[in-house]
């Protein structure tokens, strides 16, 4: 049986209106998507060989550094940020970043540069982390970075810069989303954004739900 490796990822999920009535950005996959067509995902996906050299703006908490470096090469770090970043503004349109000028950027970049923003990883919180369970055509070790919508830098309502890789893009109630065609996994991940949209309080632990060959673990990574 054919083994596929499993690729570093990163997803972001984005909190809106936490304080009044909570709202989640996602969208939907392809019917023809090999990687779980037709469901309902937040934004996200493999981090690039050119997100290992973003100069980033700001720094991740020193927990969530310290809850990312485990199991992972500490270069890694930084770029699972960056990926974060760039899945999001190039699947829904929306970017986080800092005003600065960007002459280089590489093509994966180079319409992010063009905003004449850097990116500032500063608003995101590592929150969650899943390895893709044996038997499915890919896999990925994402690690899921929460963040405010008041840090976006762009009209969290305008989705006209997205790629077509999501369609119905939307902000949809956390009271709702389960209406939805959801993963599984993302069904877990949004339990726990419902914990902390009524709590607002970080939680001090990561979950990481690991799925080796051999068996499937419900962890808990410390900061």
């Amino acid at each position: 049986m054919n083994h596929p490796d499993i690729r570093d990822a990163a997803t972001v999920i984005v909190l809106r209106d936490r304080d009044t009535a909570p709202k989640v950005l996602m969208g939907q996959r392809g019917a023809r998507a090999a990687f779980m067509p037709n469901k309902f995902v937040f934004p996200g996906g493999a981090v690039d060989r050119s997100d290992f050299s973003v100069p980033l703006q700001g720094r991740l908490k020193p927990a969530c550094e310290k809850c990312l470096a485990v199991d992972t090469d500490p270069d890694l770090i930084p770029a699972l940020a960056a990926a974060a970043i760039r899945e999001l503004w190039e699947e829904t349109g929306q970017f986080v970043g800092r005003r600065g000028v960007w002459p280089d950027a590489p093509a994966d970049w180079q319409a992010f540069g063009a905003q004449n923003l850097l990116p500032d990883i500063d608003p995101l919180t590592f929150f969650f982390r899943a390895i893709t369970p044996p038997g499915r055509p890919r896999r990925f070790d994402a690690r899921f970075f929460l963040m405010d919508a008041v840090h976006l830098a762009s009209d969290p309502d305008d989705f006209t810069q997205a790629c077509d890789e999501l369609s119905h893009l939307q902000w949809i109630a956390l009271e709702n989303v389960r209406e939805f065609d959801l993963p599984f996994i993302t069904e877990v991940v949004l339990a726990e954004v419902g914990k902390f949209a009524r709590s607002g309080q970080l939680p001090e632990t990561v979950p990481f739900f690991r799925n080796d060959d051999e068996e499937a673990l419900f962890l808990q990574l410390y900061g």
